[in-house]
Parts: structure tokens; C-alpha cells; sequence
């Protein structure tokens, strides 16, 4: 069943048959991994709140933090700790220590997908997860990593897809407190190809710190 209005993350759900069916294989190849709903990270109240793809296979599938352990969380967590929203500036397990300071990293998608491809109705099934979490937020600046992040924050906030289009650095106002911003996603593809620099992802940090202040 689909979330409730409510409910920002059920450890237990199973909503979507071939997520769910794809974790139990993982689960048996990989008894030692998290291999479940990967739940947000960072503290509620926090005014800024980073939304990312779905969890990968090796990274956070495996620890159950988003964007810890594998090489997507590299540029984020270095990143985040050079612009004060993170106590250190690497994150390889969920038991690491690390802290984030006034940010909140989740997920579109809560469940690792096959091929790291959720599929348009698993996207929509869970996305009442995110629309009560930005609720529960309220968050100032909300940034997202990725066109399907983006289009995510869109539904969750009841918005036509079409309304605000994506683009690398491109802000939008999504209400009167809600800024959105988009990156292109700190996947291995985009930071090896440089499609997105450090550079380029300092920048927007450095935007979105004068953004909060």
C-alpha cells in the first residue's frame, strides 16, 4: 500500500512488488547489507534538505545512509563539510560519526532499484514519503540532485511537472519560504566526465549558504 498522508518513512514497506522483490534477491546475495528502505539522514528541523535519486547497490543499499559508501556520497559529503553542513567530510558507514548541521539528505526513492532505474510508478508510489517530509520540514532551501529529484519535489509539492523546468544552477520559488535548486546528480558518470566540477557544485553551495545565512 502506498504511504500515509503522514508518514515519512516505513522501514516495512513493500509497496512496490518488483522493489521489493529485487531486495529480497539482494538481501540473499548480500545478507550483509541493509538491503531495505534506506531512511533519511540528518535532523528534522533542519533548513535545508538535499533530495538525491534512490539508494545504489554497493553504497547506501549496503549501509543504509543515503550517499554513504560509495563513490556518489565522494563530491556530496566533501562538499557539504566545506560549507559547514557536515562535521566531517566523508561518510562510509552509517555508524561513522558523521553529523550533518542544518541539512537533511533524502531519496525519491526509498528502495534500491534495478540497474539504479526506478521506474515511473514506483516514483509516484513513493512519493508521498518525500510530500510529508517537506511538510514535516518546512526546509528554506530545498536542492535537488537530478531531474528526477526534481520532478519529485514537484509532484510532492502538488505542482504540474511542467511548471519549473530543470536545469544545472537553475533556482525556482516553490512557495513564499521554499527555494528549490537544481544540480545535476554527483554520480561517478557526471564527476568523471566533469559534467559537474567541484567547482561548479561549490558554487551552488556557496549560493545556498547565502540563501540561509
Amino acid at each position: 500500500m502506498p504511504p500515509e498522508p503522514h508518514e515519512i518513512f516505513a522501514a516495512d514497506c513493500r509497496a512496490c512488488p518488483r522493489l521489493a522483490a529485487f531486495l529480497e534477491d539482494v538481501r540473499t546475495k548480500h545478507p550483509e547489507y541493509h538491503a531495505a528502505p534506506v531512511p533519511s539522514f540528518g535532523p528534522l528541523d533542519a533548513r535545508l534538505l538535499i533530495v538525491g535519486l534512490a539508494p545504489g547497490m554497493h553504497g547506501a543499499n549496503a549501509t543504509g545512509r543515503p550517499f554513504t559508501g560509495d563513490y556518489a556520497g565522494v563530491l556530496l559529503y566533501q562538499t557539504l563539510h566545506e560549507h559547514g553542513f557536515a562535521s566531517a567530510p566523508e561518510s562510509t558507514r552509517a555508524d561513522d560519526g558523521l553529523e550533518l548541521v542544518d541539512c537533511r539528505i533524502t531519496n525519491a526513492v526509498k528502495c534500491l532499484p534495478p540497474q539504479n532505474k526506478p521506474i515511473t510508478e514506483e516514483i509516484r508510489t513513493c512519493n508521498g514519503f518525500l510530500a510529508a517530509e517537506m511538510t514535516a520540514m518546512q526546509p528554506r532551501v530545498i536542492l535537488a540532485l537530478g531531474k528526477i529529484a526534481h520532478d519529485a519535489i514537484l509532484r510532492a509539492k502538488g505542482l504540474p511537472l511542467s511548471s519549473l523546468r530543470f536545469a544545472h544552477g537553475a533556482e525556482h520559488e516553490l512557495d513564499a519560504q521554499t527555494r528549490l535548486i537544481d544540480s545535476y546528480h554527483c554520480s561517478r558518470y557526471n564527476t568523471q566526465t566533469r559534467r559537474l566540477t567541484p567547482t561548479m557544485f561549490n558554487e551552488l553551495f556557496a549560493r545556498i549558504r547565502t540563501h540561509l545565512g
